[in-house]
C-alpha cells in the first residue's frame, strides 16, 4: 500500500492495518480496499467517511464522524457552580477539539440569565497559551487554517445577528474561548461541527422544545441533560436522536466499555471493546436435526 504499507511492514504490522496520513494514502486504499480488508473502521469527517463507505463495497464498515453535541440545562439542582464547571470543561477541554465537546447549550429560560453570567465569567478567565504550562487551558488549534475557519464562522454568525459574549479573537493558531448567543438557526456555528473553542447559548420554554432543538441537527453523537426529573430524563433518552444520552453531566464522556457511536451524519456502528469484538466476528450457527442414534451408545 505504498509508503504506509512499507512502513507498517517494517514495524511488523499486517498489511491492511494502516493509518491514512495523506490524500495519496486515501486513493491507494480506495483502489485496494475490497481486496485487503474485511472490516473498515474510520474516525474523521463525514465527507471522507461516507466516501470510504461507498468504496468499501460489500465489506463491513463502522464510522465515527463527529457531531455538534447539545447539552440541556433544565434545572439547577446539581448546583450552578457544578453545572458551569462541567459545561466549561466539556466545551473547551482540548480547546474544543473533540467529537463530543459541548457545542450547543440549551437552558430553560428561567435559569438562562444565571447560567449565561456564570458561564461567560468562567470561560473568559481561561488561560490561553503554551499547553506545556500546567495552568494553560486553551491551547492552539491543530492548524492556523482551522483557527481561521472557526474565526470566519463566528464572524458570519455575528453579521447575521449573533452576539459574541466573550472570546473569538484569533492569534495565529490560537482562538480565544468564545461564547455566543442569539445565533441564527442556520449559522455554521450551530449546524456544523465547530471542533474548536466555541459554544452557543440558547434559551427554551418547554423540555419538549429543548429536545426538538437538540434534534434539529444533521449530527447525532451524544447529548447531555441536567435534570432531577426522571420522567424528563427518560423522555430525553427515548426522544433524543443520538447514540448516547448522559444524564446530569455533559455529553463529553466516553469509556471503553460503552458502545460509543452515533446516528445520522455522526456515522454508523459502535466503537468500544465489546462492539469491536462483535464487529470483527462473523457469527456462525449450527443446526442439528434429531438423529436416531442412541445417546448412550454414541458416547462409548
Amino acid at each position: 500500500m505504498g509508503f504506509v504499507g512499507d512502513q507498517c511492514a517494517r514495524q511488523g504490522l499486517r498489511v491492511g492495518c494502516a493509518p491514512l496520513s495523506d490524500r495519496s494514502d486515501f486513493d491507494d486504499l480506495a483502489v485496494q480496499l475490497s481486496a485487503l480488508l474485511l472490516l473498515l473502521s474510520f474516525t474523521g469527517s463525514p465527507e471522507v467517511g461516507w466516501q470510504l463507505k461507498e468504496k468499501a463495497g460489500e465489506k463491513k464498515v463502522t464510522l465515527e464522524l463527529g457531531g455538534n453535541a447539545a447539552c440541556i440545562v433544565d434545572d439547577l439542582d446539581e448546583g450552578l457552580d457544578e453545572i458551569i464547571t462541567r459545561i466549561a470543561h466539556g466545551a473547551f477541554y482540548q480547546s474544543g477539539q473533540s467529537c463530543i465537546s459541548v457545542q450547543r447549550v440549551l437552558v430553560r429560560r428561567e435559569h438562562y440569565a444565571a447560567v449565561k453570567s456564570a458561564l461567560v465569567e468562567r470561560v473568559a478567565a481561561f488561560k490561553q497559551g503554551d499547553p506545556r504550562d500546567v495552568d494553560t487551558f486553551i491551547g492552539p488549534m491543530i492548524a492556523e487554517s482551522e483557527a481561521k475557519r472557526l474565526e470566519a464562522w463566528i464572524s458570519e454568525a455575528k453579521e447575521a445577528g449573533a452576539s459574541v459574549l466573550c472570546g473569538g479573537v484569533r492569534d495565529g493558531a490560537f482562538l480565544s474561548a468564545a461564547v455566543l448567543e442569539n445565533v441564527p438557526a442556520d449559522a455554521k456555528v450551530d449546524t456544523e461541527e465547530a471542533f474548536g473553542p466555541m459554544l452557543t447559548l440558547r434559551p427554551y420554554d418547554t423540555f419538549a422544545e429543548a429536545v426538538q432543538i437538540a434534534n434539529d441537527s444533521k449530527f447525532g453523537l451524544q447529548a447531555g441533560v441536567f435534570t432531577s426529573n426522571m420522567h424528563k430524563a427518560e423522555y430525553a433518552f427515548e426522544e433524543l436522536e443520538v447514540g448516547g444520552v448522559v444524564i446530569n453531566d455533559v455529553p463529553s464522556i466516553r469509556v471503553d466499555s460503552q458502545p460509543y457511536g452515533g446516528v445520522k451524519d455522526s456515522g454508523l456502528g459502535r466503537e468500544g471493546l465489546r462492539a469491536a469484538i462483535e464487529d470483527m466476528t462473523e457469527p456462525r450457527i449450527k443446526i442439528v436435526r434429531k438423529t436416531a442414534t442412541n445417546a448412550a451408545a454414541a458416547l462409548k
